[in-house]
């Protein structure tokens, strides 16, 4: 069935997909905004605080440290080094904190949909409830902006087998729930298209964290990830994801070891830096779909 949804294709076999300017790499920055609720409305399979019971003040004001201090830290450091932002936005993030909306506004930030909140599971919805979540979701986003959503990456990374298919449905273009690859590439819908864009879990400071190491490992690992895909993309362009979370590097403790990954990526030439949006838009141009419904 995997197959089906995502066909298996070696990735020296490909047509050479080349980035603008020729660059051997895009690069895209994934700050996830998240909103985590203080008294989860809803707990199916596993629950969203580890300590209970609820309310779990510590794993909330953690989190919350993120948007009160440490996204702001870390937009000033992208800022510094000329690197775009796309958000992983859970969008009820909009509705709670208009500051971060109007931030986002002025400085131009990109957004790819985390669904509505990081404590509401899609792994446990039917198709019409996550339809439903992932239709609020593109309401915010146009209600703010007046433009249709582009990207989705589904919250806590948890979706079901029809959530690629409910995302196209919706119009959206790329998703970032497939970790499977170096290059974005097709995944099979029922209806319209839908692409994956290279998003990362070992380049993810929470998957890190979680593992118990630290900003200095993180970012050796970062800086050994980036120098691999630049090298290859010499023959076959490459995307690199970092990954992150301002309530973890975003941390005063924390926030040089990510200086030290952006100055890395900043002497290099044949870089791209990109948004996801950037991304998929230039994926789309140069793998427009052949007769036969397949990327050409």
């Amino acid at each position: 069935m995997i197959r089906d949804r995502i066909p298996y294709s070696p990735i020296h076999d490909r047509p050479r997909l080349v980035w603008p300017g020729g660059a051997r790499v895009a690069v895209w920055v994934v700050p996830n905004v998240e909103h985590y609720e203080y008294l989860p409305a809803r707990v199916a399979l596993r629950n969203p605080w580890p300590r209970m019971p609820h309310p779990d003040v510590l794993g909330y004001g953690l989190r919350d440290y993120g948007n009160r201090v440490g996204l702001w830290r870390m937009a000033d450091l992208m800022e510094a080094y000329g690197i775009p932002c796309t958000l992983s936005l859970n969008m009820a993030v909009w509705e709670h904190y208009p500051e971060i909306l109007d931030a986002g506004m002025k400085r131009g930030w990109d957004v790819m949909a985390h669904g509505m909140y990081n404590t509401r599971y899609h792994h446990a919805m039917t198709e019409d409830e996550e339809r439903a979540e992932i239709a609020e979701a593109m309401a915010v986003y146009r209600r703010h902006t007046g433009q249709t959503l582009k990207g989705w990456f589904a919250p806590a990374a948890t979706f079901t087998w029809a959530s690629s298919d409910l995302v196209a449905e919706a119009g959206i273009t790329y998703s970032g729930d497939w970790y499977h690859d170096d290059q974005p590439c097709d995944i099979t819908v029922r209806k319209g298209r839908l692409i994956s864009v290279p998003y990362q879990m070992d380049i993810n400071d929470a998957m890190v964290w979680r593992h118990h190491f630290e900003a200095d490992d993180f970012a050796q690992m970062a800086i050994d990830h980036f120098d691999t895909l630049w090298r290859e993309g010499a023959d076959q362009g490459r995307v690199v994801c970092i990954a992150l979370h301002p309530f973890l590097m975003g941390q005063p403790q924390r926030i040089r070891a990510l200086e030290r990954v952006f100055a890395h990526i900043a002497a290099h030439e044949g870089v791209w830096l990109a948004t996801g949006a950037q991304i998929a838009d230039w994926y789309l141009s140069q793998r427009p779909l052949a007769a036969d419904g397949g990327a050409a």
